[in-house]
This record gives C-alpha cells, sequence and structure tokens, in this order.
C-alpha cells in the first residue's frame, strides 16, 4: 500500500486523485516541461504511466520519467514483444482515463490525424476511446504553415479530444510568436476540466465578464483597506469558461494565485472598486454573462491621505472620512441588456442560507453563490468550498464539498445563457 502524500490525495480537492492518466510526449524541445507535469500529477494521486517518442526521448530522460511516475516508461521499441499477451498501445489505450499529449508536435499531429500508426504514441491515440487533452507545441512558422493549421482544424472536429493551442512567447528558437506550449499549471488545469467536465465546448460563441480578487482602498501611501480574496474562484471560472469555448475577459484585483493560471485569459488588473467599476461599465455591454466573483472592499476614503500617518494620526483618520463603496453587483443588473445573465457571490459567516436569501432578494441577480468563509475547507485562500446556489431552475441547490474548479464547472452550467 502506497503511504505517500500522493496516496493520500483527497479527490475532494484534486479531481485527478485516483485517476488513471496515460501522458504521451512527442519531440518538442517543450518536452522538457513534461517531468514537472508528471511530478505533479503524481501528487495530485494519479497513477501516471509516460509514452514518450524517439525524438522526445532524446530531450528528456525516460529513466528520469519512470522514477517520477513510478512506472515503467513506455518507449517504440516496447510496442511488439514475444513475452507480451497484448499489444502495448492497446494495453495503455485501454488502461487509460485521461490522455495527455504533450508536447504535441506537427509530426505526430499529423499521424494522428491522418490516422496513421506506424508509432506507439499515434497507435495508442488512435486505439484511445479515454478523453484526450492535446497541447501543441513548435516553431511559429511550422505553427502557421498551411499543413499543419488544415490537421489543427481536423483535430478540432475529434470527438473526446480537448486540443490546446500554443501561446504566444519566446521560444527555443530565439524567436517571438506562436508556438509555445502551455505551461505545466495550464495543462494539469485543463487536465482537471477535462475530469470533471469533458470536452465539450458548450460556451462556444459566448463572451462571459468575470470579476476576481479583491480590491484596495487607500488610506495614506503606506496603508489600505482590504482582504484575504486570492481571486482563485473568478481565475478558475474563468479559466473553466475558456475551455468550455468562451470569449473571456478577467477584471481582477490584486491577486495572490499562480501566474501561469492566467495564461490565456484577456486581462483587465484593477486596483480599487472606483477603477474596477470603470471597467465594467465599459465591458459589460458587450458580456452574454457575467460573474462578479471579485471581493470588493465595503468602504473607501473620501480622500486618501498624501502622506504617511503617524500611529497617532492613524487613530484618528481610523475614525471618520469613509463612505460606502457603490453596489457594483447592483449596477450591474440595472444596466444589464436583455438576455444578459449574471452570477452574484456572497462570501458569508454564521448562517449562510438565511442571509443568502436577503441578498438575494436586494440585489436582484438571475444567480447568487453563497459560501461561508468562517468554516476551515471554504472561503478565502484555500482550494475547496462549498455553499448554496440561489437562482435558476433549481431554486435553492445546496453545492456540497468539492474543489473550486468543481464549483466553477457547476456554476458555468448554471450560468449559461
Amino acid at each position: 500500500m502506497r503511504t505517500d502524500s500522493a496516496a493520500a490525495a483527497d479527490p475532494l480537492v484534486h479531481p485527478l486523485a485516483g485517476r488513471r492518466v496515460l501522458v504521451g510526449i512527442s519531440g518538442s524541445i517543450a518536452a522538457v516541461k513534461l517531468p514537472l507535469v508528471v511530478s505533479s500529477l503524481v501528487q495530485c494521486g494519479a497513477e501516471v504511466r509516460c509514452l514518450v517518442t524517439p525524438s522526445a526521448a532524446q530531450l528528456v530522460s525516460p529513466v528520469a520519467l519512470a522514477s517520477l511516475s513510478r512506472n515503467p516508461c513506455n518507449l517504440d521499441a516496447d510496442q511488439w514483444s514475444h513475452r507480451a499477451a497484448r499489444p502495448l498501445h492497446v494495453e495503455l489505450a485501454e488502461w487509460s482515463e485521461l490522455v495527455l499529449v504533450a508536447p504535441l508536435s506537427a509530426t505526430s499531429l499529423g499521424r494522428w490525424v491522418h490516422g496513421l500508426a506506424d508509432s506507439l504514441l499515434a497507435s495508442t491515440l488512435l486505439a484511445t476511446e479515454a478523453p484526450v487533452l492535446a497541447a501543441a507545441a513548435m516553431n511559429t512558422s511550422m505553427w502557421i504553415s498551411p499543413g499543419v493549421r488544415r490537421n489543427w482544424e481536423l483535430l478540432q472536429g475529434f470527438e473526446r479530444v480537448l486540443p490546446l493551442g500554443p501561446t504566444a512567447g519566446l521560444l527555443a528558437c530565439d524567436r517571438q510568436g506562436d508556438g509555445r506550449m502551455a505551461e505545466p499549471q495550464q495543462l494539469l488545469l485543463a487536465l482537471q476540466c477535462l475530469q470533471l467536465w469533458g470536452w465539450q465546448r458548450d460556451w462556444a460563441g459566448l463572451r462571459l465578464l468575470v470579476t476576481a480578487g479583491p480590491t484596495r482602498e487607500p488610506l495614506d501611501p503606506a496603508r489600505f483597506l482590504t482582504n484575504p480574496s486570492s481571486g482563485l474562484m473568478g481565475v478558475l471560472l474563468a479559466q473553466a469558461a475558456r475551455l468550455r469555448g468562451a470569449e473571456v475577459t478577467l477584471v481582477h484585483g490584486p491577486l495572490t494565485v499562480d501566474s501561469q493560471l492566467l495564461e490565456g485569459l484577456a486581462c483587465v488588473p484593477v486596483q480599487t472598486a472606483a477603477d474596477m467599476e470603470r471597467a465594467l461599465v465599459r465591458l459589460q455591454p458587450c458580456a452574454d454573462a457575467i460573474a462578479m466573483a471579485a471581493a470588493v472592499a465595503d468602504h473607501r476614503r473620501q480622500q486618501p491621505l498624501p502622506h504617511k500617518l503617524t500611529k497617532e494620526e492613524l487613530s484618528v483618520e481610523l475614525a471618520s472620512g469613509w463612505q460606502p463603496v457603490p453596489d457594483l453587483l447592483a449596477g450591474l443588473v440595472s444596466r444589464r441588456h436583455p438576455g444578459q445573465r449574471i452570477l452574484g457571490f456572497a462570501a458569508q459567516s454564521g448562517d449562510v442560507l438565511a442571509q443568502a436569501r436577503a441578498k438575494w432578494a436586494r440585489k436582484g441577480c438571475d444567480l447568487l453563490f453563497a459560501n461561508p468563509i468562517d468554516q476551515a475547507d471554504a472561503g478565502f485562500g484555500v482550494n475547496s468550498n462549498h455553499g448554496w446556489l440561489l437562482g435558476g431552475q433549481g431554486g435553492e441547490q445546496r453545492i456540497e464539498p468539492g474543489s473550486k474548479l468543481a464549483i466553477a464547472q457547476q456554476l458555468l452550467t448554471a450560468l449559461r445563457p
């Protein structure tokens, strides 16, 4: 019996815990990132096997992958053996519950979409019936070449496949441009979304506006009023919607999440509630739906002071000079156009449901998700959450404890126009 942290991973917090994940690595320099991905999958509690093409084996050590995954690393030379009762590609295809192909090179992409079974990876991809996350990576000129573009378009139509295109950045060939593989945190997030929701792109063609994180209301140059929100819930909502096909804009205050989790999002950073309000007024008309997940400060100074206060001055200033921050959610509701759906959030302590009912009636939004902040497994600064969703067809729906990403998927399903 395993006794390490991976074996003890909680499936409520780690959606990949207990899942059998096959990691296929093809020949791109981005393969050097995969040991970190494999290690992270094992730490999340997944059972991992690796499959490496001959060109990838020149870039990343099969021995290292075997050690990190706690399973033998599979190579082309292993595909056929008189000692094996079944072909290896069939065994791997049937063993896997999820498949990650990263990086997906131009060659492996071409073999896959044209049904060529002349390698272990190609044969396994053709044989598997498991959901596949395919993360492309290559030189910019290769990525924009007509042949690769046609092959990538073909892959978009494959059942059970979630294609993850490359992003722009500095490539290993010293070129700036598209072709950079999604970062490890993005790969893990997309795999979790694939496990939780699947490959369906039910938000395709829709535009979602999300707010996340705290705001900061300055008192003087050294102090401000804020709260402990990390912004994780809003960021996960935005990313889950993007992977489900939405065009997403994220308006966020100062975040304390891994910057890799912002990859692929159109981000509008703000500091104060006034900054956020201006951004919302500008962006709301183009949105089909809005998720107001930001934890906006309730009060602000009428006039922030230009100099740092002494301790003695501070005690005096804290007693006066504050004004309520305008209700940004109520403003969204008052300005919304017909058909625009709005999800609000309520972070509560004590009797969450009773307070949520009152807030929902007062705000007038379509949906309101209320969660406790006085419990260890919910609220600010943790990866799990639970609470109540008010509105929609469910009326009052209890949201059971789970990862914030799993709850984001539930909220998106309820919010979809």
